[in-house]
């Protein structure tokens, strides 16, 4: 083909102008966009030449975040059936509205003073994700719930151990009422096995401590990975928060917070999600180190500098 002759386009047969000549007058213009190929651009076989801004696809994580204030997106799970359904429930959620978040903060605020810092992220989450915390005490769990905003903390539910909270009726419904408690199994048994996957996939939030027990000595243990491939798993967010001060106020070995009304906060961190490949051990380790930012970043604010922290001095 000599250089003045016009070449043809591969995907609707019309033909442009040789490189670097100038369109006639009247040519003709491309079906697509409408718009005369500038001199001297080829155009690309496939079509129009695309903006290298919309060329690469995003990832599905940034797919997933961009997505997670989506209304689709909190009414696009299965419905809860049988024993699950419970979980659920709006008349449920109304006494435990009353319990966590009038009768508890009273209590909570009568004992410690207490404060929250929410990202704002989290309250825009619709459908359900797994909160991960640290574990200082045994009101962590009164106090996550009645410190998330209640739009993504109405239903929702922890794991407690079946052969003690659920072994007693008047335990039982303790734990259900306040917390909408499920029963986890110990000591290898697998009656309840799945539970916590199958609530994630009726839109049901989940809460985890996945040091495994409450810290012993203030300093924050490793994170065992079974949060992580629960939200791996199920294709959920994870939302980190550290509790700060819990462990000053109520160590290990006391049932009422020291006196003078302690400081005790609450923070959550924006909604993380696992990278495509991520293994759930990689993913908890992130997990930590995003809780132990969020205590380290406040914990001055809320306890002081002369108050060691979690890992040593501050």
């Amino acid at each position: 083909m000599s250089p003045q002759e016009p070449e043809q386009d591969p995907a609707d047969g019309t033909k442009h102008p040789a490189d670097g000549a100038k369109h006639p007058a009247g040519a003709k213009k491309h079906p697509v966009d409408g718009a005369k190929h500038p001199a001297g651009a080829k155009k690309d076989p496939a079509g129009a030449k695309k903006d290298p801004a919309e060329a690469k696809e995003p990832g599905r994580g940034r797919r997933l975040i961009d997505s997670l204030s989506a209304r689709s997106r909190g009414e696009g799970w299965e419905k809860p059936q049988g024993e699950l359904a419970k979980y659920r429930s709006a008349w449920r959620a109304g006494v435990r509205f009353v319990l966590q978040r009038v009768v508890f903060r009273a209590v909570v605020n009568s004992a410690v003073t207490s404060q929250v810092q929410t990202h704002r992220r989290v309250k825009s989450i619709r459908g359900p994700f797994v909160l991960v915390a640290n574990h200082t005490s045994h009101v962590d769990g009164p106090l996550l719930a009645m410190s998330l905003p209640w739009a993504q903390g109405r239903f929702l539910c922890t794991g407690t151990a079946a052969d003690y909270w659920f072994d007693h009726w008047h335990r039982r419904i303790f734990v259900r009422t306040m917390l909408n408690a499920f029963p986890i199994d110990r000591g290898g048994s697998r009656k309840h096995s799945g539970t916590s996957r199958r609530l994630l996939r009726s839109g049901v939030p989940i809460l985890v401590f996945p040091e495994g027990g409450r810290q012993t000595t203030g300093s924050m243990a490793d994170f065992k990975p079974g949060a992580a491939a629960l939200a791996i798993g199920v294709g959920v967010p994870v939302v980190p928060a550290a509790i700060i001060g819990g462990y000053e106020a109520m160590p290990k070995g006391r049932n009422w917070p020291k006196k003078g009304r302690p400081p005790v906060a609450v923070v959550f961190g924006e909604p993380m999600i696992s990278h495509e490949h991520e293994s759930a051990v990689a993913f908890s380790q992130r997990i930590r180190e995003r809780v132990k930012n969020l205590y380290d970043e406040h914990h001055d604010e809320i306890l002081g500098a002369d108050v060691q922290g979690e890992e040593g001095p501050a």
